[in-house]
């Protein structure tokens, strides 16, 4: 039962190719995705379809996917170049951000997913290097929230969840969390980074937490502080998730430090992106957990994943994708 709160990741692009630990929820990259234009969106579906029979029966499967456009766009193999976030907003605000959010969630609907890891909430600092780039819309924290709503309102009207990140704000660091632990240090920054969330983040939104180090975290990363999740001095409530556990932003941390410190810090759901080693190790970790601090995080879990959309038995609709292909296409240009 600890186990339906893992997130995973898996290789292959078929449900048999998926070895291991049972999940309540998963993954897709584009290494899941067939990059044939035609048989490769049937194919997920498929797979996410044969997922959700076979892991999905007491709630739906958390189906997910970084969709955000520009450079994170799994789905470029079948739609070519997209704006950025950072693009979109400049150049259309509001309205454009909320057309790409709906645009893209009924792009996933048709492919089976029920949650996108996206939009990025962050500000845009123009610093290289830290794997932030024009994924975010702007350097005012204003105006990312004004973004941000719009995209999450377009995406959640077609039944896809969408999901913050990365509380509480990577704006201003210099180093990639997927390599190593960034740090801030002025509490300046810090609270302005935080504006968007504290806009937007309520109960019911899937929020992301970031691995950083703050003034507040003790020398852990924010992800794995109760005092920066569930218990954070700024009353930011939401579904929270730890970014990927495999990042080197916690990589100094044991697998059984990780998933205690995320237990206990109020995460509702262990997201393992990348090797079966990993997987199986936070697997491992988590089953080692009392039944006593997993248990609250799994309830509140599946209490998410019955509010998902359902697993739609419909076959794949290959008319309609095409012709959410073309207006992807013609909305990028």
């Amino acid at each position: 039962m600890a186990l339906e709160m893992l997130w995973r990741g898996f290789r292959g692009m078929d449900a048999a190719d998926v070895t291991g630990p049972r999940a309540g929820a998963v993954i897709l990259f584009a290494r899941n995705l067939d990059p044939d234009p035609v048989a490769g969106p049937a194919r997920c579906h498929r797979l996410i379809r044969d997922l959700q029979r076979q892991w999905g029966n007491e709630a739906p499967l958390a189906v997910a996917v970084d969709q955000e456009g520009g450079a994170v766009s799994r789905l470029k193999t079948w739609v070519g170049p997209t704006p950025t976030f950072r693009r979109i907003w400049e150049e259309g605000g509001a309205e454009a951000c909320m057309a790409w959010g709906q645009r893209w969630g009924r792009g996933l609907r048709l492919l089976g997913f029920n949650v996108d890891f996206a939009p990025v909430a962050d500000l845009w600092d123009g610093h290289e290097g830290t794997g932030l780039g024009d994924r975010c819309a702007s350097d005012d924290p204003a105006q990312v929230a004004r973004a941000v709503g719009a995209f999450l309102r377009g995406l959640e009207s077609t039944g896809v969840r969408g999901c913050l990140k990365h509380f509480p704000g990577l704006g201003g660091t210099l180093v990639d969390s997927h390599q190593a632990l960034p740090e801030l240090h002025e509490p300046q920054r810090l609270q302005r980074n935080l504006q968007s969330f504290l806009a937007l983040a309520h109960p019911d939104r899937l929020v992301m937490v970031a691995h950083l180090k703050t003034p507040v975290t003790e020398g852990l990363p924010a992800s794995l502080h109760r005092g920066s999740v569930a218990e954070n001095p700024w009353n930011v409530q939401g579904r929270w998730i730890p970014d990927d556990l495999e990042m080197g932003g916690c990589a100094p941390w044991t697998w059984e430090e990780r998933v205690r410190r995320c237990l206990e810090a109020g995460h509702q759901a262990l997201l393992v992106c990348q090797t079966e080693e990993g997987i199986a190790a936070c697997a491992e970790a988590l089953q080692a957990q009392s039944e006593a601090l997993w248990r609250p995080a799994r309830e509140a879990f599946l209490a998410l994943r019955h509010n998902l959309w359902p697993d739609d038995a419909r076959p794949f609709d290959a008319e309609a994708w095409q012709r959410w292909v073309a207006e992807v296409q013609a909305a990028s240009r």
